[in-house]
């Protein structure tokens, strides 16, 4: 009979640990569709005072975005740098608001969203900034007149280029210190071993000598402003940080004049 009860608790811990290694594949194997979801489609014609573009990747992708162009001529260039859904079409406000405000900005596609080839990944998205990035210096903008404005996910890319290349300044909407800090507060267990993806900012701001203004919502649910404030103690060229009340994490205010306004006081325009 205890030999019996044995084999049946063996049993029992088989199921559980097969039951597991299906879910931890499952995690591994749809990972890609929990971080990023793009919208595909290419929005069509440019939004009000911008043009469309095209630059090459250094894997040999072409990649489609917009250039809001001032109706001065522009001092300062932005890229902007979007998060982990959507496509340009809907952050064509923001593009419009830092036009208005006199800066030249590349509204960005990364691969796989707005209608661009290939698929995401940590190191295409930086990839697909660098080649941005060069784009605007092959437009004749100085390594101090380029600002990047990173949002979500894209602030973390926005880390990652800042930590290679010379730029201005960089505005961070919403920043979180590491991919691994907001799985574990969205599903309250560690899955950092999990991650194929890790977009680790806390560890890649030491590297970045531009100055740095970071932003956050007080009722973000998605990135808690608390991260965002963990990440701003780390940053070594902290300009402020700046938590606007009541603004969640997609909230309209993000996609206005705060951004315009924010990166305005940033580069003294």
């Amino acid at each position: 009979m205890r030999g019996r009860r044995r084999k049946v608790w063996l049993g029992a811990v088989g199921i559980i640990a097969g039951l597991g290694a299906l879910g931890i594949a499952g995690v591994w194997a749809g990972q890609d569709s929990l971080l990023y979801a793009p919208d595909r489609a290419d929005p069509g014609a440019p939004a009000p005072g911008a043009d469309n573009v095209t630059f090459r990747t250094s894997d040999g992708l072409d990649l489609r975005a917009w250039l809001f162009t001032p109706r001065n001529s522009a001092r300062h260039a932005v890229l902007y740098l979007p998060g982990n859904g959507g496509n340009r079409a809907g952050r064509a406000p923001v593009g419009e608001a830092l036009a208005d405000a006199g800066f030249a900005t590349l509204l960005v596609d990364y691969r796989g969203f707005g209608g661009n080839p290939g698929s995401p990944s940590e190191a295409g998205l930086l990839e697909d900034a660098r080649s941005a990035y060069r784009y605007l210096r092959a437009g004749g903008y100085g390594v101090d007149d380029i600002f990047l404005v990173g949002e979500s996910l894209g602030t973390a890319v926005a880390v990652s280029l800042a930590a290679e290349v010379d730029v201005g300044g960089m505005l961070l909407r919403s920043p979180f210190t590491s991919m691994a800090d907001v799985a574990r507060h969205l599903f309250k267990v560690p899955v950092h071993w999990l991650l194929r993806d890790h977009y680790d900012s806390r560890s890649r701001i030491a590297g970045v000598t531009a100055p740095v203004l970071i932003l956050a919502g007080a009722r973000d649910t998605l990135v808690p402003a608390a991260q965002s404030e963990e990440l701003a103690q780390v940053t070594p060229n902290l300009v402020a940080y700046v938590e606007i009340p009541k603004a969640g994490h997609n909230d309209a205010v993000w996609f206005g004049d705060v951004i315009a306004g924010q990166l305005s006081e940033l580069t003294g325009t």
